[in-house]
Parts: C-alpha cells; sequence; structure tokens
C-alpha cells in the first residue's frame, strides 16, 4: 500500500473519531436539554399561592434536643387536612379509608406506636417530580447529590411497599415513578428566606407552565439552595434557619395546597440537608451531602403517601408521647453530639444508602421491608 494512501486511511480513522466523538457530546448535550426545563414563575403564580383555598403541613423536627417539643405545636396548627378533604370534590373520588375499614384502637392498645387512619386519603401511587431553586452554581450532584437517581431506586424498592399496608394496595408492581425532568427556577427572595406561600408559588408555576398533574398521585419536591432559609409565614418565627437558632425548628415538611384553578397539590419542602441537625452521620456510602437529602427525602416522601393530607391520613393517635406522628416520625433517628442523625445504611434497589427507617404497623417496629 502506498504511503499517501496510509496516511488518507489514518486521516479518515482521525475524521471518523472526531466525529464520533463530536455527536457523543452532541448526544449527552441534547440528552441534558431533554430533561432540563426552566420555569419561570409570574405575579399569576404568587397570586394563586396567596388566595389558596387551603393548605395543610407536617414538618420533621431537627436532631437537636427539645425540637420535637418545639415543633409539635406548630404540627397541630398545620393539620388542616380534614378541611382540604371538604373544599376539593376531586378528593372525593381517591381512596379513602375511613374508620369503617380500618382498626380503630379502644380501650387498652398493646402496641401504641402503631398508626391509625383518620379516614382521608392515601397515595397509592404517584409520580415524583423535582424541582431545584436557584441553582446559581455547580450542578444538581454538587448541590444536592443525586435526589433523582435515589427516588427512582426507591420506586423499584421493597422498601417503598412498607406503604402497603396503609394503603391497601398489595402489590409488587411498581407503582412510584420519577420524573426524568428536571424543573429549575429562579425566584428572588428577601432576606434570602423563602415561605410557604412562595414553594407554592413555584410549584403552581411548574404544573401549569409544564401541564403535569395535581392530586394525591403527583408529588412534588422542591429543593433550596446552600444558604436559604423558609419559613412556613412572613413572622419567621418557625423556620429551618441554621443560621439563626432562635427560628430553627425543622429539616423539612410536607404540605398540601388547594389552589382555586388547578386543585389540590402536594409538595415536600428540601432545603439543604448537609448541616449539623439535620446531616446523617459519616462515613456514609454516597457521600453525607447526598445521603442527608436522601434521608430526609424519604422521610417527607413516605409521609407524604400514608398521609397526603396531613393529618386526615395515617397519624399516631394512641401514645401521649407520639401523638400526631406520622410514619417516618416514629423512626427518625437520634443525633450524635454533633447533632448528625444516627440513621442505618442498608440496600435500596440493590444499592447503599444511608437513610432512615419507616414506621410498620406490621411489625410494631421500624423497618426495612414489609
Amino acid at each position: 500500500m502506498k504511503l499517501y494512501q496510509v496516511l488518507s486511511i489514518a486521516s479518515a480513522a482521525i475524521l471518523l473519531g472526531t466525529a464520533t466523538l463530536s455527536n457523543s457530546a452532541s448526544a449527552q448535550q441534547q440528552k441534558a436539554a431533554n430533561t432540563e426545563k426552566r420555569v419561570t414563575v409570574t405575579n399569576g403564580d404568587i397570586l394563586a399561592a396567596k388566595q389558596s383555598a387551603g393548605r395543610a403541613y407536617h414538618a420533621m423536627p431537627t436532631a437537636f434536643p427539645g425540637a420535637k417539643d418545639k415543633l409539635a405545636p406548630i404540627n397541630a396548627q398545620g393539620a388542616t387536612g380534614a378541611q382540604l378533604l371538604k373544599k376539593d370534590p376531586n378528593l372525593a373520588a381517591e381512596t379513602l379509608f375511613g374508620s369503617g375499614q380500618t382498626p380503630t384502637p379502644s380501650g387498652t392498645h398493646f402496641y401504641p406506636a402503631d398508626l391509625v387512619s383518620n379516614g382521608g386519603p392515601t397515595s397509592t401511587s404517584a409520580t415524583f417530580h423535582n424541582i431545584y431553586v436557584n441553582m446559581t452554581s455547580g450542578t444538581i450532584a454538587t448541590n444536592w447529590g443525586n435526589p433523582k437517581g435515589f427516588l427512582t431506586d426507591l420506586g423499584f424498592s421493597s422498601f417503598i411497599h412498607l406503604t402497603d399496608e396503609y394503603t391497601h394496595i398489595f402489590s409488587p408492581m411498581e407503582r412510584y415513578n420519577t420524573d426524568q425532568m428536571d424543573y429549575q427556577v429562579s425566584y428572588s427572595t428577601q432576606n434570602q428566606v423563602l415561605v410557604t406561600d412562595d414553594l407554592a408559588a413555584i410549584v403552581h408555576a411548574v404544573i401549569v407552565n409544564n401541564g403535569l398533574g395535581v392530586g394525591v398521585n403527583n408529588i412534588y419536591n422542591v429543593y433550596l439552595t446552600q444558604g436559604t432559609d423558609t419559613c412556613f409565614d412572613t413572622t419567621y418565627s418557625s423556620c429551618y434557619s441554621p443560621d439563626n437558632y432562635n427560628t430553627w425548628r425543622f429539616c423539612a415538611y410536607h404540605t398540601a395546597y388547594n389552589f382555586n384553578d388547578i386543585g389540590t397539590v402536594l409538595f415536600t419542602a428540601e432545603p439543604f440537608q448537609d448541616v449539623p441537625g439535620c446531616a446523617v452521620q459519616t462515613p456514609s456510602p454516597n457521600g453525607q451531602l447526598a445521603d442527608s437529602t436522601n434521608s430526609v427525602l424519604s422521610h417527607e416522601v413516605f409521609e407524604t403517601i400514608t398521609d397526603p393530607l396531613p393529618s386526615s391520613g395515617w397519624t399516631n393517635g394512641t401514645s401521649l408521647d407520639l401523638n400526631g406522628y406520622e410514619i417516618g416520625d416514629e423512626c427518625q433517628p437520634l443525633g450524635n453530639n454533633s447533632g448528625d442523625f444516627l440513621a442505618p445504611t442498608f440496600y435500596i434497589n440493590g444499592k447503599p444508602y444511608e437513610v432512615q427507617l419507616e414506621y410498620s404497623n406490621r411489625y410494631h417496629a421500624c423497618a426495612m421491608q414489609p
């Protein structure tokens, strides 16, 4: 073979390789573009949140001593799910488990930690939607870890089927799936604080702009960046506020909002969890940042499934010490001297995660599988 032929073949191979790399890079960029959607919050979304017909919420306390006691009256005040059920006629079509179908403790109750239904709906299947707020630098991985990957594994795991005993749907099928789109929102904050109405406006914008679903079969998770506080209202008295210990009450919460235009929406508030008081202990299989996000996220997702309209679903109503607790509250780990949760590590869909367990009426204990 002549030299120029060899050179021509080599050149062609180089060009082909370059084209392949270019096509691969282009494919990756296209994939990223296809799984990321930026959403703008309008004045209409803000107004819709402020004029909502009703809301209910339930928060997860920090690991610091006394946090549960401080949060108890706040959670009791936010537990208005029964009123939401009356306001939204569409929820009447959901599966309801009233006292006639659910064991109601009477007299001496041998297992005081067991949960009972208050007659409201559960989330028998759902799609998880992830919303990331004000990510101005880095990536989802550097800010929160991989919540979408964790939720995907959770949906394919036996762990999620602990909820079957509360939803009354006993099926090995994957009924909880994850929206593969990442919704990113820029939202102006005052003093780096977002209140619940702000988060509701963000969720409203994502739903309306993308034609997404509402009701108990859709769960929206709103992730906040490090340095952003969130409070229930503009009194700024009950907050996630690691920078202000006097107002710091919770790590996260789940809520139901009844919008006048689109109906009832479920979402969780997921502030930055890799801080003392909300983080899991080290070492962690996925790193403290990721598993701190994962553990708190799983707490809120399990509670949203079993008590989507707090507290009309499954809660503790038999113990003075645990009254009003939900499935995640009863198994919230203790904190170490640094304020990090002592969560166990176990496999979820074949991958190790350091996350808290959830309460099982079947075992009368915290469990990792049904």
